[in-house]
């Protein structure tokens, strides 16, 4: 009986040291989640914009943030800039081709907690047809029980990424050669 009782204390032990994460999808129906961009203009302004179409969902628990999983997939054909000559720039051979590489998908590696609610967050970004490691430098809005009976958690985060590194071979100079990405993203538990 002591072997048994010994036995069920250790399993106990294990399974409450296992992590408990939960699964949630990206609220991106209730416009609580945002893709956005800002690349300069010839050096002379901020071009900014969105992408209006992507879903995903990620898992995430406080207590064991490195256990941490997140995909998010893009419709590039949704690029808007609030211009519609421009958009349909965007989306031609010059930048995304949206016609030969419609969806972008980032698949993360790694997520650090680096203290007071920052994140690291690492993974693949498939984006013009190119896979490549990028660093999302992320923050921990908040989380807790919505008004609906439901449970969510919010974070933001940035990133640069070199137009040049995707295959994207417009050039309007070394000002814009890089587009800064602001992710905005809340989870609904499922």
């Amino acid at each position: 009986m002591k072997k048994l009782f010994i036995g069920s204390a250790l399993v106990l032990s294990l399974l409450s040291s296992l992590s408990h994460a939960a699964d949630y999808v990206i609220d991106n129906k209730g416009a609580h989640a945002s893709i956005n961009f800002k690349i300069k203009h010839l050096g002379y302004s901020w071009l900014t914009g969105r992408f209006d179409k992507f879903d995903g969902n990620f898992s995430y628990d406080a207590s064991n943030v490195s256990a941490s999983k997140i995909e998010v997939n893009v419709d590039t054909s949704s690029v808007s800039s609030n211009h519609s000559e421009r958009d349909k720039h965007l989306k031609s051979a010059d930048f995304l081709e949206v016609d030969k590489f419609a969806n972008a998908k980032f698949v993360s590696s790694s997520v650090t907690d680096k203290g007071n609610g920052k994140l690291s967050v690492k993974g693949q970004l498939t984006l013009h047809g190119v896979s490549k490691e990028i660093e999302i430098n992320a923050e921990k809005i908040g989380e807790g029980k919505d008004p609906w009976g439901g449970y969510r958690v919010g974070f933001s985060g940035t990133t640069k990424l070199g137009l040049k590194d995707f295959g994207i071979k417009m050039d309007l100079g070394p000002a814009s050669s890089h587009v800064l990405m602001e992710l905005h993203i809340e989870g609904i538990k499922k």
